[in-house]
């Protein structure tokens, strides 16, 4: 049957009708669904920020109370003399060297391992089960407690080695410690950069490892700087591995002689002195002093890590 004009017209009429109708149920369907968007965002927002908020009150109130405790035995005696009269007088001197010393050979071992092992995780290994398995070791070892590579240490580097108590003992242990966090964002790091990077320069002509030494290296650079100021940051604050490979109660001397030295050393200077020394009372503002002291001398050695990294990225842009 053939159709007219106005019956034509009636039909697109109708036609366009509900056309209308669906695009105004999609455009109000579309902003419900924008409007729930925006109320998750916003509730997870404020999640995080009361969260950020907490943790940053939380570090406030111990810092405030560290510093409200031990100002009172900050002294340039303090720092630069050697403990007298059973720990309760004199300095902390040879504690910082020795946190120094220790700190410092702990990275040196660690960062060419951590380094080399990420770019053979992320560059060379073929992916498959044997890496999945060797990236969930890492994973775990970044979990252990500290005590037990302390154990480690002292059963491998000091008994099996023969190594004793000493720096090198104690720098190797916190290496194996900080080994996994230097692992991890060094990997991380190699990932970020972008793989037009690595096939411009093959298609150059160059080699896979003069790709590597001159183009993802230099590029990663800043993100391997952040994972050597983690392990930097972790290493120095420890106390149960270096209690059992490196740290004595007191050692005689402002410097250690060789790395087969023992030292003393911040963390474990203040754990002997709020659990095992003669007059732990009286030491108390020793104890936050102390305290201080080794905040200071990790931020420190954080800010120099970190302005060198900011300076690398100004230079890399």
């Amino acid at each position: 049957m053939d159709i007219t004009a106005s019956e034509y017209e009636d039909q697109a009429d109708v036609s366009d009708k509900e056309e209308a109708v669906e695009k105004n149920l999609i455009g109000e369907s579309a902003a419900r669904l924008q409007r729930r968007r925006k109320i998750v965002q916003g509730v997870l927002f404020t999640l995080f920020r009361l969260g950020a908020a907490i943790n940053g009150i939380a570090l406030f109130i111990i810092i405030f109370f560290v510093f409200k405790n031990g100002m009172e035995a900050i002294s340039w005696t303090f720092l630069t003399e050697e403990p007298t009269d059973s720990m309760t007088r004199g300095g902390i001197f040879p504690c910082i060297v020795g946190t120094l010393c220790l700190g410092m050979g702990a990275i040196i071992a660690a960062l060419p391992i951590g380094v080399a092992s990420a770019i053979y995780l992320n560059e060379y290994a073929r992916p498959g089960c044997m890496l999945r398995i060797i990236r969930l070791g890492i994973s775990n070892l970044a979990g252990v407690p500290s005590v037990v590579f302390g154990l480690f240490g002292l059963a491998f580097f000091c008994v099996m080695l023969k190594m004793g108590v000493s720096i090198l003992a104690g720098a190797l242990t916190l290496a194996v410690l900080t080994l996994p966090v230097i692992i991890g964002s060094t990997e991380e790091a190699l990932k970020a950069v972008p793989d037009t990077y690595r096939e411009a320069s093959l298609a150059l002509g160059a080699t896979k490892w003069q790709t590597i030494s001159r183009v993802v290296l230099p590029t990663a650079l800043p993100g391997i700087l952040t994972g050597a100021i983690l392990g930097l940051s972790r290493a120095a604050g420890e106390t149960a591995p270096i209690m059992f490979t490196g740290a004595v109660f007191f050692a005689p001397g402002k410097f250690p002689s060789s790395i087969s030295d023992s030292v003393m050393a911040l963390p474990y200077h203040i754990y002997v002195l709020a659990t095992a020394g003669t007059e732990i009372i009286k030491t108390r503002p020793l104890q936050y002093g102390t305290a201080i002291v080794l905040i200071t001398l990790v931020l420190g050695m954080n800010l120099g890590a970190i302005i060198w990294r900011s300076r690398l990225r100004r230079r890399l842009k």
